[in-house]
């Protein structure tokens, strides 16, 4: 071999890594934002006089629209091009981030907002998929490993960045930087993607796939239905809630439905192939990421507003309590991507058995230490929280979406994080209502109420927990259900010859 066909040989095993650069890149500050936006509230409240229901649809409506654009953006990123996919959702983030920064009135604000988060939710399922479709085996492992890292970094580090950030550019206006910090991450992610991602089809992709326009209209408004009530849960009445998640049990039951019937039609065409859910991997990942991302989300939730609301402190020091969580989650994913194939969804228990330890140890710490030490208390307990977490949400992924075919990857990958979208909108909803009722109660009692809150935490982790001791449980019998044929088997082909002799 020559040394310019080395170099190229070189080349071409480095592209997929820089390629996935750019996607965790992007994938980054849209997950970013949907944290680091929680310590920028009080500044929001005061620069542009928001009330309080301008400032929760600044956070939910970024969730809602994230949520609704997953699957559809994934399986348009399947069917068509997800470079092209991608490299508008990041531009379509970018334009929304400047409108957010430039906000002169609260319900601009929202509406941008709305917009930032479809934008986002385009984004993200196309960073799966393209480590679906671009590794394989133990690469892939450590590629999701990776994103795991991206995920546990981008949660935990937006209170600590939002925090800096107000404090740099001050109460008034250090809010518009919190979007404006977008702008050149995005626009650089755009410029790389269209030199490294790769173009047009890639393997195991239909030509021109159609989509599935009436599916698209059913899990849309199903998914809307769902997520509003949970949004709003303290808003509205049990009338509403109740019209709500009826609405959302008629719309998703007729989209699966008519994606049955769509299926047996055109099997190409559905928008999501529900013979994903007659694998076992799938449907186990998939329910453990719901239960531990309505634990997972709330976790941020519950920290920021305690230090801030109950002790007084500063949204920087709430962003640095959190910090060893991020660090600690970014080191095990790291780890966890690249021995999940040896150890499976046992390493996803044991993240996840941690989690519920290190959460259980943060409310203990909170209720023996006093306020000046409060924000030193919490953070080893947080720290052993988050080298759990990090053994969680990659290696699950990987698993989840292990037999997964690669003409599947984005809309599988959405389906999976649309789930976690509605885990943590119920985890927000339903620990948020641990914590305020606490409060309602005795006002005062704000480390009762945040120790109450991290219970309901723990409970929600270790829910995920019991589906992945379920998986282990399946996985185990069906081995031994394997080797027990294998074992008949040979007992046949023995008597077989035993005969014919």
């Amino acid at each position: 071999m020559t040394e310019p066909e080395a170099g190229q040989d070189a080349a071409a095993g480095t592209q997929p890594w820089r390629a996935l650069a750019v996607c965790l890149t992007a994938g980054f500050m849209t997950l970013l934002d949907v944290s680091i936006v929680n310590v920028a509230l009080p500044s929001i409240r005061v620069g542009l006089g928001a009330g309080d229901a301008a400032l929760q649809w600044v956070v939910s409506g970024y969730s809602l629209t994230f949520g609704l654009l997953l699957v559809p953006a994934g399986r348009l990123g399947d069917a068509r091009d997800r470079r092209k996919v991608f490299m508008l959702g990041v531009s379509g983030f970018v334009v929304a981030s400047v409108a957010c920064g430039l906000a002169p009135t609260p319900a601009w604000l929202v509406g941008a907002r709305l917009v930032q988060g479809g934008a986002g939710g385009a984004v993200l399922p196309q960073v799966s998929g393209y480590i679906q479709e671009s590794f394989q085996g133990k690469d892939r492992g450590r590629a999701f490993g990776i994103f795991g890292a991206v995920v546990g970094i981008s949660t935990a580090v937006g209170p600590l960045l939002g925090g800096l950030l107000i404090e740099l550019f001050g109460q008034h206006e250090g809010w518009r930087w919190v979007f404006y910090v977008n702008v050149p991450v995005g626009a650089t992610a755009v410029v790389l993607a269209a030199k490294l991602l790769p173009k047009g089809r890639v393997r195991g992709r239909t030509r021109n796939a159609r989509m599935d326009p009436v599916a698209v209209v059913l899990l849309g408004t199903g998914v809307t239905a769902l997520l509003l009530p949970l949004i709003e849960l303290r808003s509205w009445p049990v009338a509403a809630l109740a019209g709500g998640f009826a609405a959302a049990a008629v719309l998703l039951t007729a989209f699966t439905l008519w994606e049955h019937r769509y299926q047996r039609r055109d099997p190409e065409a559905p928008l999501v192939a529900l013979d994903l859910f007659a694998k076992p991997s799938y449907v186990f990942g998939s329910a453990l990421a719901g239960c531990y991302f309505a634990g997972f989300t709330a976790i941020f939730f519950a920290v920021t507003l305690f230090l801030q609301s109950g002790e007084h402190e500063s949204a920087l020091v709430a962003g640095l309590t959190l910090t060893p969580f991020a660090l600690g989650s970014a080191a095990s994913a790291a780890v966890g991507g690249r021995i999940v194939h040896k150890f499976g969804r046992r390493m996803v228990v044991a993240g996840a058995a941690t989690v519920v330890v290190g959460v259980l140890a943060t409310a203990f710490a909170a209720t023996q230490a006093d306020q000046a030490d409060m924000s030193a208390a919490l953070t080893g307990p947080l720290l052993v929280a988050g080298l759990g977490s990090g053994l969680v949400i990659s290696p699950n992924l990987t698993l989840t979406l292990s037999d997964v075919p690669v003409e599947r990857a984005g809309s599988a990958g959405g389906v999976v994080q649309t789930i976690q979208r509605i885990g943590a909108a119920l985890g927000i909803a339903a620990i948020g209502s641990v914590l305020f009722s606490r409060i309602a109660h005795a006002p005062h009692d704000w480390t009762g109420a945040f120790a109450a809150s991290l219970c309901a935490v723990a409970v929600a982790v270790a829910a995920a927990l019991l589906v992945g001791v379920a998986d282990v449980v399946h996985d185990a019998r069906r081995e031994r259900k394997q080797e027990q044929e294998q074992q008949l088997g040979t007992a046949d082909e023995e008597v077989t010859v035993r005969r014919r002799r």
